[in-house]
């Protein structure tokens, strides 16, 4: 999300959640065991692990929506799973933009980027819980050696909130909101990263868990792990589906399918 309210619309494209399911994440697309490498052939260590940070390690993707929900509520505004499809993933200005241009209020994009951001970021500095797994799969990252780096649609203030909770100790380097160029679903964060990394994008591993950032991802060329909170994550070659970061190790994972649960 960022730093500054936004001045043009964004043609980006978001993705999925509820107000009432939020918490309801999509089983792994079960059409894609097929793809699956035989055991134990896996694609190897990565050149480096680019993290999103809300609803991926953090379940703030939760807090977000929330967010959006109570605006939505305030405004006399359905606040359903429709209406909030399309805010997962999206950033302030995106979802600004939206509220305007798709749900037709009369505010400034400045205005309501301003009450989507104090409200997100009272719901994040209240306290935000870890996904399972995330620390240990971020310190077996460590530990191999793997580079990592946080990139993620917040704004700067919101991720060192939650980097004290997560540890920035455990990454070399983060991107946030528009700090890599254009943010997600563009690949300009992640080619950010892995530029300042010294690593190819096509021999890197992204973490993802709306559609929103999972394009970003894949646009920039990179390995895509798929942990998702939301429905809409596309199989493909270079995507693998997990239903948690816990046990995973990122030395040792197939190129693609999807993971046992």
């Amino acid at each position: 999300m960022p730093s500054r309210p936004p001045d043009t619309a964004s043609d980006a494209v978001s993705d999925t959640a509820s107000d009432a399911a939020i918490c309801v994440a999509p089983a792994v697309p079960a059409d894609t065991a097929p793809g699956r490498l035989p055991a134990g052939l896996s694609a190897g260590l990565p050149a480096a692990l680019l993290c999103d940070m809300d609803g991926t390690l953090v379940d703030t993707e939760r807090e977000w929506l929330l967010a959006v929900a109570a605006l939505l509520d305030e405004e006399g505004l359905p606040s359903g799973e429709a209406a909030l499809a399309p805010f997962a993933g999206a950033t302030l200005a995106d979802s600004a933009a939206r509220l305007i241009e798709q749900h037709g209020l009369r505010a400034t994009r400045e205005e309501l980027f301003s009450r989507l951001d104090g409200d997100f970021t009272r719901r994040v500095a209240a306290g935000v819980a870890v996904q399972p797994g995330a620390l240990a799969f971020l310190d077996r990252a460590r530990a191999l050696g793997v580079p990592t780096a946080l990139v993620t649609a917040s704004e700067r203030h919101l991720t060192d909130l939650v980097l004290e909770t997560l540890g920035a100790h455990r990454f070399d380097l983060t991107v946030a909101g528009t700090e890599g160029g254009r943010s997600k679903p563009y690949p300009d964060p992640y080619l950010a990263a892995a530029t300042r990394l010294g690593a190819d994008p096509a021999d890197c591993l992204a973490v993802e868990d709306t559609p929103t950032g999972a394009a970003a991802a894949l646009a920039a060329g990179c390995r895509l792990l798929a942990v998702p909170t939301v429905p809409g994550i596309e199989p493909g070659p270079r995507t693998l589906f997990a239903a948690s970061l816990v046990g995973l190790d990122p030395a040792a994972l197939p190129l693609s399918g999807s993971l046992p649960a």
